[in-house]
């Protein structure tokens, strides 16, 4: 007898028959085995090779590097290098300016000769690029640090702005909670102005080897605003006055703020550049190494390390909540019923995660009760709505009479969490994924902007989960999702798709909004499905599969265009079977990943189809090409029989 209850007749002996019961049992055997005895599961989140050479870089600063440390993250690094001597931001990209130099500083500091063919190319690449001068602020910040760029050349990060209310603009809460936690520990990093030996020059990535610009404006395109510039100059000015008793009074509040944030295993919001510089931040305000918030950052570090034998890799972040909450919804989906053991532990563990403590978001909502989920082990300052809506879905399809206690529990946290949930809507009827209304665009102008997403705007894939969530609970307000179906009905683009934010990034948005229209009560024949699904259907690959290019986020051309993998695939999938659609565009998708199964029931996907920052920052998330196919093969069986 197999988890999912079948029949049959209903499907014959095609693909969606009995080939496609068969690769789901083995999919669902799969996600078994990798559920954690304590009940989580966490797929790796692999990122680029700047997590691996900023860490070298880190330990470099604080003379903690060792020889063994640094040989296994230069091997990683080299494995890592594509055949053009460049290093991409994802699988299958083009070479970019930034990483490659970061990837050569470190595998300088781990030995490799310039004149070597593999750095050779790298630099040829960098200097072609423009050179260290055309590399992001992030970059030239590194460099600053070990003497090799000049602290005058980078913007000005003057720790005052933790003065700020919460009501003036550009105070720390107008940023995302990521920027947030970066910016304030890198005020109090800019104001010491620390330089320590590299070991070496890197004269041969400049450009103009004897070009060491100090007016910011002629560093980087990006600062076009003449206005930024004359700021920016004044702020620098100011800094060069010294300390004063309001810069004195600044660097102590922001100490304050960075330790009152940090979480249990050591990290700041379990992400690693705030974390990496808030450690930066508390030794140069005098915190030895061995200091108990110091000595907790740094050892929690290894635990976001992975070892294989390609070498020493960092994860940017790790996801066990999310990675949960999809398992269990997978499962469910996969007809897996409500009592199952793994959907039991799998609850358990959920309910002992639930955030019952205050975060950064209560700034806007200050009577909201807290509830929710964070996305980390630890990360209580800072829970997310996406996390919330998955894990709300996912207990409710735990939800079984066999465990009364726990069906409380469950049922108390997730009323909990739909209150908080309802309470993080944007006033616009979207919602962004850590806070309120996070939306004020000038952030984005600032001069050291020129890297990542800073602000948490509403989002068509954020807000598509919660609609799902919220329509499927007796206690939501009609109101609120009928708010959030305008909305990001509103957000549909002209072609019928939608934008993912989260994830790559078209098929993403579509997979995730059709599905929550639907749940929504909207009526599969709806112009607003109907588009979606022609959508689809004009972007499947010649395979069957679906994929999207990562380009996608910078360049339309590449909109649902790439590559099929089996996480774009099942999204587009979960879209199809949300719409009804039972002809060839979806049967075409069944088959692709039946055919594409690997004989250990799970997926390949080397294409990092996760984003964290559109067009700058991207995610493998492991996990993926495993959970989405099992929901999408699910769905597909159950609406068959």
């Amino acid at each position: 007898m197999t988890d999912v209850q079948r029949t049959s007749t209903a499907v014959g002996s095609s693909v969606a028959g009995d080939a496609a019961e068969v690769c789901l049992d083995a999919a669902v055997d799969c996600l078994r085995s990798l559920q954690h005895d304590e009940g989580w599961w966490k797929g790796e989140l692999e990122t680029n090779v700047t997590m691996d050479a900023e860490d070298l870089l880190l330990r470099q600063f604080l003379g903690i590097r060792t020889a063994e440390e640094t040989d296994e993250a230069a091997r990683w690094i080299r494995s890592c290098q594509r055949e053009d001597g460049t290093w991409a931001t994802f699988f299958g990209g083009p070479g970019d300016l930034s990483t490659t130099a970061e990837a050569y500083v470190a595998l300088r500091l781990a030995g490799d000769r310039p004149d070597e063919p593999h750095m050779s190319q790298a630099a040829t690449f960098v200097r072609a690029s423009g050179g260290l001068e055309r590399a992001r602020v992030f970059t030239r910040l590194w460099l600053a640090l070990f003497g090799q760029w000049p602290w005058d050349a980078l913007p000005a990060l003057p720790p005052e702005v933790v003065l700020l209310p919460s009501w003036v603009p550009l105070n720390v809460y107008d940023f995302a909670c990521w920027a947030r936690q970066t910016i304030v520990a890198l005020t109090v990093v800019a104001t010491h102005r620390p330089v320590r030996s590299l070991g070496f020059d890197l004269d041969e990535l400049r450009a103009d080897p004897g070009a060491r610009p100090v007016a910011p404006g002629r560093v980087h395109p990006f600062w076009s605003s003449s206005a930024w510039e004359k700021l920016d100059r004044v702020l620098h000015a100011y800094g060069r006055i010294g300390r004063n008793p309001v810069r004195t009074l600044s660097l102590a509040l922001a100490e304050r703020w960075i330790l009152a944030r940090q979480e249990a295993d050591g990290s700041w919001g379990g992400i690693q550049p705030p974390w990496v510089y808030s450690v930066l931040a508390l030794h140069l305000q005098g915190y030895p190494l061995d200091h108990p918030a110091v000595r907790a950052g740094l050892d929690g570090l290894e635990g976001f390390v992975v070892r294989d034998e390609r070498g020493r890799r960092l994860e940017a972040c790790q996801s066990p909540v999310w990675d949960t909450a999809l398992a269990m919804v997978a499962l469910g989906d996969a007809g897996v019923a409500a009592g199952d053991p793994a959907l039991e532990r799998a609850a358990r563990w959920l309910v002992g995660e639930e955030v019952r403590t205050v975060g950064d978001w209560a700034v806007r909502r200050r009577r909201t009760p807290p509830g929710g989920w964070a996305f980390e082990f630890e990360n209580d300052n800072y829970p997310d709505v996406d996390d919330t809506a998955e894990v709300v879905l996912a207990l409710r399809r735990a939800k079984s009479p066999a465990h009364p206690a726990l069906a409380v529990d469950a049922d108390a946290a997730c009323r909990r969490a739909v209150a908080w949930t309802e309470a993080m809507q944007c006033r616009g009827g979207g919602w962004g994924a850590f806070d309120v209304d996070n939306d004020r665009q000038v952030c984005r102008s600032l001069p050291f902007c020129d890297f990542g997403e800073v602000i948490d705007e509403a989002s068509a894939d954020v807000t598509a989960h919660v609609v799902e969530m919220l329509a499927a609970e007796p206690t939501a307000s009609r109101p609120v999702v009928e708010r959030g179906v305008a909305w990001l009905s509103a957000q549909q683009e002209a072609d019928g798709s939608w934008f993912g934010r989260w994830g790559a990034n078209h098929v993403y948005g579509t997979g995730a909004a059709v599905p929550a229209l639907i749940a929504a009560g909207v009526d599969p024949g709806d112009e607003r499905v109907r588009s979606a699904v022609r959508w689809l259907e004009d972007h499947q690959n010649g395979d069957g599969g679906f994929g999207e290019d990562l380009r996608s986020y910078r360049d339309p051309a590449w909109r649902g265009r790439g590559a099929s993998t089996p996480s774009q695939t099942a999204w587009a999938l979960l879209a199809l079977v949300a719409a009804g659609e039972r002809g060839q565009v979806a049967e075409r998708a069944v088959a692709w990943l039946v055919a594409n199964q690997r004989p250990d029931g799970s997926w390949d996907e080397p294409y990092f189809t996760g984003t964290g920052f559109p067009g700058d920052f991207y995610i493998n998330y492991h996990l993926y090409r495993l959970v989405f196919p099992v929901m999408a093969l699910g769905r597909w069986l159950r609406r068959a029989s």
